[in-house]
């Protein structure tokens, strides 16, 4: 195939230039450059918000027109609240499970509440109402149906870190709380705008492997910042990087134990008790299926039984410190609480911002993770609007921000869970104790929370994972090591940034250096492919076929592709240097390329212009939607003759081979 191409090439070239004739291209060529305009953005943003709020888009509106007016609501409801299309066919049997699933899961969820509350610097009632309102409100709207909704260990220690840089909670706890709900009604928000405008893409800018080392990271700070509850330590830093706490650590133990203000080292002796029972429950759990359950109760038996050790001994007056006062009853309304007026409203909004997309990361990724177990599809932007929903909700009721654990999502799942009404029956049993027992949590020592928060946090370490970025992608690895240890050693907004700011220069360096592939035929097929990827193809002489791999051809990479193009030309004009080796047409593949602007057009026009003053045709392979219509309006397709226009590679190649060349 390749000496018939060459010879027909061969005895073309000796005309001069290559003269198109029409070969049956011209109709497939049409059917491009006939195509409809694409719609305007103001569409797409509104069909976007159409098909987040009506999924079945114009099923809904235009498939039947009997439809009334009440089964347009009805349909519409159903879509908004997914509860109301599952609970239908809800049996006795499934509420079972659910009831087993949510008491186990209650039994976690309310020491854990209290221990996350007390990381976040709230009240522990305040980690207990965030158990009762934004499971309540999932239940009815997400899409998910393990996981368990509650305050989390990372959301905690990010709002901590970064709300007390703003207010004090130690000097005015009340403006820290008010400051903590107006940042979870932000969340809300943001969340929201996610869902309704399908921005989640905005969440994957912190990748997996940034999310992986971020994780890891906050997992040793949470750690760290237990000592000071597992200890018994009085002063504390407010920093949350290792080198600070470790240091405070150590002068507070030292001025306690040299001071007139004595250590108590039992609080260290019964808070490592406790933690190494949780461990060694965590250990059994894993080991053995069927004890599931044992390290579901285990953080609510160590509560009971280190309350009434406590108790009967009086160890609080022995120098063990306890919680004291957790105020009972139901979710008081916040609304009158919220602050948006005053000089931090915009720091409310940019932390809210933060805690959203860590939040929803976090949701998505745990909710994918069984769904795809169970084998069901979960719904992004249905999370992001029910998150959204909840968080709002949550920040009128005295809750700070809540999302998907996955600690109890895996409890939650063991246990059997059928549907969402787990969440409802773990609510439900929080409220119960609210009422009635929040009274006995008076003597539960401190050092048993930071014991329970310790216990969780290996889940959030995960070496085998890290150690597999590694083997895959060495520039993931790199995001991966650069979120861990800037929120290890910095802090955890530095952590994202740099993580951030990691994923942002793997795309820019994809986006300004994209693939571009000299493509030949494979040998015995019509498949054209990349040369390098497959030695074996064959180039057709004088003829450069190049594949533009990448999205988009934008300001950002336009002149390196026009300038690489042109490279190759060069040097394969200077590899043969007699007229009869000359490259004689160039064949642009378009297919992979989604977009163009006007840099890009431009360099396209510069191209051709070059590539004309060599006596070099350029040719376009399938040009897609956007891409045509926006060089039909640039008057471009008119520059270059629509006749150079083709659906495929072998069509372009096979014309060019196959066409007269006109006398000079």
């Amino acid at each position: 195939m390749g000496s018939v191409h060459h010879t027909e090439v061969s005895s073309m070239r000796e005309q001069g230039v290559f003269s198109l004739e029409d070969n049956g291209h011209s109709e497939r060529s049409q059917w491009m450059l006939d195509s409809p305009n694409p719609p305007p953005l103001w569409k797409k943003l509104f069909s976007s918000v159409k098909e987040t709020i009506f999924p079945h888009g114009n099923k809904f509106c235009f498939s039947s027109k009997k439809k009334t007016c009440q089964g347009h609501v009805v349909s519409f409801l159903q879509s908004l609240f997914p509860i109301l299309s599952w609970l239908r066919n809800y049996k006795a049997s499934k509420f079972k499970d659910d009831l087993l699933a949510g008491l186990t899961l209650a039994s976690l969820s309310i020491p854990q509440s209290i221990g996350y509350a007390n990381l976040a610097k709230l009240d522990p009632e305040y980690g207990l109402y965030t158990s009762v309102v934004p499971p309540l409100i999932y239940a009815m709207m997400g899409s998910s149906r393990e996981i368990a909704i509650g305050p989390v260990a990372v959301v905690s220690l990010l709002l901590c870190s970064l709300v007390q840089k703003v207010e004090d909670p130690v000097a005015n706890p009340h403006a820290y709380r008010n400051f903590v709900f107006t940042v979870t009604f932000f969340t809300g928000i943001f969340q929201t705008a996610f869902g309704v405008f399908r921005l989640g893409f905005l969440v994957d800018f912190l990748s997996h492997a940034a999310l992986v080392g971020f994780m890891a990271g906050a997992a040793i700070i949470i750690g760290l910042q237990q000592l000071k509850g597992l200890l018994g330590i009085s002063h504390f830093t407010t920093k949350t990087d290792a080198v600070s706490v470790l240091t405070s650590v150590y002068k507070s133990l030292h001025h306690q134990i040299t001071s007139a203000e004595k250590w108590c080292p039992l609080n260290f002796v019964l808070g490592c008790s406790f933690l190494i029972f949780l461990l060694i429950t965590r250990f059994l759990g894993r080991r053995n299926k069927k004890l599931f359950w044992l390290p579901a109760i285990s953080p609510l038996l160590s509560v009971v039984i280190s309350t009434l050790i406590v108790y009967l001994s009086k160890a609080d007056k022995h120098g063990i410190n306890i919680i004291k006062h957790v105020k009972g009853g139901l979710n008081p309304s916040s609304a009158h609480l919220l602050e948006f007026h005053g000089e931090h409203v915009g720091q409310a909004a940019k932390i809210g911002l933060i805690c959203a997309i860590i939040a929803l990361t976090e949701a998505i990724a745990v909710g994918r993770s069984f769904a795809s177990i169970k084998g069901y599809h979960l719904d992004g932007n249905k999370e992001m609007l029910s998150m959204g929903f909840m968080n709002i909700a949550g920040s009128l009721s005295s809750c700070y921000v809540a999302t998907g654990s996955f600690s109890r999502t895996a409890v939650n799942f063991s246990a059997g869970c059928q549907t969402a009404v787990s969440n409802i029956v773990m609510a439900i049993t929080v409220i119960v104790s609210l009422e009635l027992f929040t009274r006995l949590l008076y003597y539960t020592p401190v050092a048993i929370l930071a014991s329970i928060i310790l216990s969780a946090l290996p889940g959030l370490i995960d070496i085998s994972e890290a150690c597999y970025i590694w083997k895959v992608d060495k520039l993931d690895f790199l995001a991966c090591v650069g979120a861990f240890l800037g929120v290890l050693f910095a802090s955890v907004e530095i952590g994202l940034i740099v993580a951030v700011t990691i994923s942002f220069a793997k795309i820019l360096i994809q986006a300004i250096r994209p693939g571009i592939e000299v493509l030949g035929r494979v040998p015995r097929t019509e498949a054209f492919c990349d040369v390098t990827q497959y030695p074996m193809a064959i180039s057709t002489p004088g003829i450069i076929v190049i594949r533009i791999s990448s999205g988009s051809l934008c300001f950002a990479n336009a002149n390196f592709v026009r300038e690489r193009i042109l490279k190759w030309v060069s040097e394969d004009d200077d590899l043969k240097s007699t007229a009869k080796g000359r490259v004689q047409a160039v064949i642009l593949d378009m297919t992979n390329l989604m977009n163009v602007d006007t840099s890009g057009i431009l360099a396209l026009e510069e191209l051709h212009k070059r590539l004309l003053s060599r006596g070099v045709e350029l040719a376009m392979i399938n040009p897609r939607w956007l891409v045509i219509h926006k060089l039909k309006l640039a008057h471009f397709v008119d520059k270059i003759g629509k006749q150079w226009i083709f659906l495929t590679v072998g069509e372009a190649v096979d014309a060019c081979i196959s066409s007269k060349f006109a006398s000079p």
